[in-house]
């Protein structure tokens, strides 16, 4: 098998653009697909203040790796979780990344935020699924930083696998709020909001596990351990069925949506946010959906005094 591109020998084949690479080619093409989802959805400019969502994963690093690259102004921002060993070895991979780059790192440990906090004692004093727990936390925190950090854009490593399930699992409810959210660019809605960009929306899970694999980046392999049982990796495994019986049914699931249905849905009127009374931060109602759930946990973690005997 010979590259497409310079007709050396290939190292990788990808079966969805009936292409194969070499090593200097493929990293060549990944940089290209982030250039050009970059440029075609005008998600940001060499003049604007990156802050980039990692996690530990190859996804969130790969992405880092490569605005690094361009020459972006990037800062990366770590959340942490709380989740045990998960959560020590998936800090430890990404202050090593931004220590070998030199690159800028903030990171946020939950449970140093507020006691109770950190993923797993939410899931369980609330009983929520955790990944919902989760990503109620990660927005406010990603949107809080971005704002005291004075950053034009959060930047997320949400690749088409990512893209897919979440469009999957929308469809099968009809979830018409979220089908209008769901694109590749978010503009700022509300003063206190940045613009959210994903640069891999069209780039699948294996392509970006083969550059990191290429470029030598340390990634955790693992994946998150409250993850089991959640619906997103149930429409993962049904679409990579569909996927290995047809190529590239994902890449165009993700893109005939964003070109004929996406618009549809995004006409549909929303109320503006305004501001929540606990926060300060945009919220659709008196408290935002983070101080919804701290308020919950705080009225479930307190222990109830039982009335003293007359």
């Amino acid at each position: 098998m010979k590259c497409t591109r310079c007709r050396a020998k290939a190292e990788v084949q990808l079966r969805p653009h009936n292409s194969a690479f070499c090593r200097p080619c493929y990293l060549f093409y990944f940089r290209r697909q982030v250039e050009r989802a970059i440029a075609g959805e005008r998600m940001f400019t060499p003049a604007e203040r990156l802050v980039v969502a990692v996690s530990g994963g190859k996804d969130s690093l790969a992405l880092w790796d490569v605005l690094a690259e361009l020459g972006y102004d990037t800062t990366g921002l770590y959340l942490g979780l709380g989740i045990g060993t998960y959560s020590e070895l998936s800090h430890a991979k990404v202050v090593a990344f931004a220590a070998q780059r030199r690159l800028r790192l903030r990171v946020v440990a939950l449970e140093d935020e507020a006691a109770g906090l950190a993923v797993p004692a939410v899931a369980a004093l609330t009983r929520r699924p955790p990944c919902s727990a989760c990503g109620t936390m990660k927005r406010h925190y990603f949107d809080t930083a971005a704002l005291a950090g004075g950053f034009d854009v959060l930047v997320t490593g949400h690749n088409l696998d990512d893209e897919a399930a979440r469009l999957l699992g929308n469809v099968l409810r009809w979830q018409k709020d979220h089908l209008a959210r769901q694109r590749p660019v978010l503009p700022a809605t509300h003063p206190k909001f940045v613009r959210k960009v994903k640069p891999l929306y069209l780039v699948s899970e294996y392509e970006t596990a083969v550059y990191a694999f290429m470029r030598g980046i340390d990634y955790i392999v693992d994946e998150c351990p409250n993850a089991a049982g959640a619906s997103q990796l149930l429409y993962k495994d049904v679409l990579n069925r569909l996927e290995a019986t047809s190529p590239g049914t994902k890449l165009a699931f993700v893109k005939e949506f964003l070109r004929a249905a996406q618009p549809a849905f995004a006409r549909v009127e929303r109320d503006e946010p305004t501001e929540c009374e606990s926060c300060g931060m945009p919220a659709y109602g008196s408290l935002c959906a983070f101080c919804r759930l701290v308020r919950e946990v705080g009225t479930k973690a307190s222990p109830v005094v039982a009335d003293a005997p007359a």
